[in-house]
């Protein structure tokens, strides 16, 4: 698979990994007729001043604010001027911040609800990053948060369906702060939030997504009806049924 770190500066390794590599795939795919799902990101939207709008017309013209994001975006671009994302069969799903089981192998790039886990098992406290612009106070950055159990149904969905084809967010359209978020993991260990805000690296302070929120109009067009899990319901199964049976 590709590369997911959106803190990776090396660009000639993610063009290769990420875009030629996933080009190869699809390119061979579309030759014998097979199906397939790729992943795309939320991070092809960059700052988010052109919106979250998935649709063909639009997605062009987005400015990625990190390499990770640009090699995402760059195969959509492609993808779509080569008229794989109108064969039938063939899907980009955009994932927004997504979050559930099985993430331990990812290193830095595990969810905030894992990382804030282990920081409140093991200090009582979980931290977040300040804010540097002033219409958002600090924690109250929002993104869309996705459980990975819903990501696995919309994945599923066109996997049966194989007649849908193009590129489509995968969020659930409810943007919610990273204090919600924390707020919910302490919930779920039924403990009282404390949580501290840090200073954002340098690096990261003009790359950073301020507000993320899927337009999920063309994926629900599609057909997909399934209710999506609220941040407290899948953060509490998460916590609970999971991370906690680890410890």
């Amino acid at each position: 698979g590709a590369c997911s770190s959106t803190t990776e500066t090396d660009s000639a390794f993610l063009m290769e990994n990420n875009y030629r590599y996933t080009k190869y795939l699809a390119s061979w795919a579309a030759k014998h007729s097979i199906p397939m799902i790729t992943a795309s990101s939320a991070a092809t939207y960059g700052d988010g001043a052109l919106g979250y709008d998935d649709g063909d017309a639009a997605t062009p013209h987005y400015l990625p604010l990190n390499m990770y994001g640009m090699s995402k975006h760059l195969f959509d671009k492609w993808a779509l001027k080569n008229g794989l994302y109108n064969t039938p069969g063939f899907v980009g799903l955009k994932f927004f911040n997504v979050y559930g089981p099985y993430e331990d192998h990812k290193g830095d790039m595990r969810s905030v609800v894992w990382k804030s886990y282990r920081k409140i098992r093991e200090l009582g406290y979980t931290e977040l990053f300040k804010s540097y612009r002033p219409e958002y106070k600090d924690g109250e950055q929002v993104r869309d948060f996705i459980y990975v159990s819903d990501v696995v149904k919309v994945m599923l969905y066109f996997f049966e369906h194989s007649e849908l084809c193009g590129l489509y967010n995968c969020g659930t359209g409810t943007p919610r702060s990273w204090n919600d978020l924390a707020k919910a993991v302490f919930a779920a260990l039924n403990l009282k939030a404390d949580i501290r805000y840090i200073d954002m690296p340098a690096h990261l302070q003009g790359k950073y997504q301020y507000h993320t929120c899927a337009k999920t109009d063309k994926l629900r067009n599609a057909g997909y009806r399934e209710d999506f899990c609220s941040l407290e319901d899948g953060v509490w199964d998460y916590v609970c049924n999971y991370l906690e049976k680890q410890r």
